[in-house]
């Protein structure tokens, strides 16, 4: 949610922002009604006044033992006279009382509207983010490592990893649908492997460890800005009015809505490796093939909760997104940094860098992780605040990146470090978690 008054000001801005995001928002309307709700504030303040006043004054004409009437009596008033002011006034009470109740009726329509308004406008894109339709357009800052080149014709981790028995998608359908699989044995590990490998190396670097909810409240959901517009890709569970998150993002940049944090306990950083649920509505082609857009996984996830200085956002950024090129980098899987262009970024997403991490079934580079800054959208919409060193409160900013998410990652560890005979090595930083082994091999 944005600062009312930015958008008051800049009302072309935000305009430009939601075309080009690809967002429908309607900044006129919003103006308009928003003018509306502060004349009606504006009247019913007035008239909430009138009838606390002449509330008082009528007690006060009415009781011949208050200091008001004694008053009125030294003024020269008679008795019947300060009766008939009295009855003035409450002729006047009783003809305001509904025209309040009729603007109050005008007013929750209005701020109904409104509110709903608000919820549709995003972020500005930061300078430096290129203009784009979609993910074609992003723009790449760097590559990391090399493609391997094979001498023998490599499998896709499906084929790879139903020879090795330890992917079967076959049986994760047959138990809830499509999009859905088991990992077995081998599988299985190397999975906990790389999650423990990201959760050890986020925790050196300073991030508390959080294990949180995964189905929370609709106001979390909002909150965080996957809701509205996101809703039609979660799974909701509305006899309880929850919904199970998409990230671990939700929860831990939710834990300090409604609170007002110390400027001196900021920045917070916490992580959580966390199951995620996306309903991956629309998304088909190559997309839909094995692991890569799948309705479960697990993630490790790392989110900042910072103080309101947009240089500082900046630096937290750039820092998520080296955590995670270190994983990448431990894993020795060759990767590409990208600017993420206009019309891929969220709703309340100033700036987002992906990693796109190289798969050899796919012919190129496909999405590993994403980083992404959002200054105080976040925090205004969960009143996440501090108070700064001259006591006064300001609106927190917030930073979010996947550390890594599986089995997608294991899509390139299989099929970047498979061999001929069918085994795969097991990259050097796994193997701890894998009992010092060295490959996965097939079957005897």
């Amino acid at each position: 949610m944005l600062d009312l008054k930015l958008i008051r000001d800049n009302p072309d801005r935000i305009k430009k922002a939601a075309r080009d995001k690809r967002i429908d928002c309607d900044v006129d309307r919003l103006i308009t009604v928003d003018a509306r709700r502060r004349a009606l504030q504006v009247e019913l303040d007035a008239l909430r006044g009138e009838v606390k006043e002449s509330g008082q004054l009528v007690g006060v004409l009415r009781n011949p033992k208050s200091a008001g009437y004694k008053n009125a009596l030294e003024e020269g008033k008679t008795p019947e006279q300060i009766k008939a002011v009295a009855e003035e006034v409450q002729d006047r009470l009783t003809e305001i009382k509904p025209q309040i109740k009729t603007l109050e009726d005008e007013e929750r329509q209005v701020l109904e509207e409104f509110d709903a308004l608000m919820l549709t406008v995003p972020q500005p894109a930061d300078e430096g983010v290129p203009v784009g339709k979609d993910d074609t357009e992003n723009i790449e800052l760097r590559r990391v490592g090399e493609v391997r080149k094979f001498p023998f014709e490599p499998k896709d981790h499906v084929a790879l990893g139903t020879s090795l028995g330890i992917i079967d998608i076959d049986r994760g359908v047959k138990l809830a649908g499509s999009r859905n699989y088991l990992l077995i044995g081998d599988g299985a590990l190397l999975h906990q492997a790389v999650l423990r490998l990201a959760m050890d190396m986020i925790i050196a670097r300073g991030f508390t460890p959080v294990t949180v909810p995964v189905l929370v409240r609709e106001e979390v959901m909002c909150g965080t800005g996957y809701f509205p517009t996101g809703r039609d890709q979660a799974y909701l569970c509305e006899r309880d009015n929850m919904s199970l998150v998409g990230t671990a993002e939700v929860p831990l940049t939710a834990i300090h809505s409604d609170e007002i944090l110390d400027e001196s306990d900021l920045p917070k950083k916490y992580c959580a490796l966390s199951t995620c649920f996306r309903r991956e509505a629309g998304a088909a082609g190559r997309d839909a093939h094995g692991l890569y857009r799948i309705h479960l996984f697990d993630k490790v996830e790392q989110v900042v909760i910072a103080k309101s200085d947009r240089e500082a956002s900046v630096a937290l950024h750039d820092e998520i997104l080296a955590n995670s090129e270190a994983v990448m980098q431990a894993l020795e899987l060759p990767y590409r940094v990208v600017n993420v262009c206009t019309g891929d970024l969220g709703m309340g997403q100033a700036a987002k860098f992906d990693i796109e991490t190289w798969m050899p079934s796919r012919g190129g580079y496909g999405e590993t992780h994403s980083a992404s800054r959002f200054y105080d959208f976040q925090a205004r919409r969960l009143k996440i605040r501090y108070r700064n060193e001259n006591r006064k409160t300001r609106f927190c900013h917030t930073l979010n990146n996947t550390v890594i998410a599986s089995p997608r990652v294991l899509i390139p560890i299989l099929e970047l470090y498979q061999n001929e005979d069918g085994s795969v090595t097991i990259p050097t930083a796994l193997r701890p978690y894998m009992g010092g082994r060295e490959s996965i091999n097939p079957p005897a």
